[in-house]
Formats: C-alpha cells, sequence, structure tokens
C-alpha cells in the first residue's frame, strides 16, 4: 500500500487524513481516496482531472512527472505527499 498524505494549509479547508491506499500510479491512490473524501477534489484536480496549477505531488520526496493523466507508478510502501503552494506577500 502507498502512504497518502496532504500538506496542512489545506487542513483549514477541508479534512485531509492521511491514509494507506492500494493503487499501481498515481491515479489510482488519489482516486480511491476522493471517493472516501470527495470534499478534497476540488482542491486537488481541476475540472479535467489535471493536477491544479498550484499543487504538487511528491512521490518518496520528488516530483511526480505526468500532472495529468498522474500515470507515474506507485508501489508498495511508497509516500505521495500532495502540497498545495501558498501565495501572499
Amino acid at each position: 500500500m502507498t502512504t497518502l498524505s496532504f500538506s496542512p494549509n489545506l487542513l483549514r479547508h477541508v479534512e485531509t487524513p492521511p491514509a494507506r491506499i492500494e493503487g499501481t500510479t498515481v491515479r489510482q491512490v488519489l482516486e480511491a481516496y476522493l471517493r472516501a473524501h470527495p470534499d478534497v477534489r476540488g482542491y486537488v484536480l481541476d475540472d479535467q482531472g489535471a493536477l491544479r496549477k498550484h499543487v504538487a505531488i511528491f512521490l518518496n520526496q520528488s516530483l511526480i512527472h505526468d500532472r495529468v493523466k498522474l500515470s507515474d507508478p506507485v508501489h508498495d510502501n511508497d509516500e505521495l505527499f500532495v502540497a498545495q503552494a501558498l501565495s501572499g506577500g
């Protein structure tokens, strides 16, 4: 199973509890999570299902390559971390 967690700044908008999820791609893991936590979808994915512009997903501390299809492979004991960029001055 893959561990999926989110940056704490999303907590002020929506509950994002960490989870252990089965899947072979970033998309499969993320979609399984979003079925259980549908309110998170709009903060992470755009209307076409791609990663939002100011969201990054790290797979084992490296940025994923495919921001559109989210096809990067994941394996047992991998860690996915979803971070939303903060803006301001």
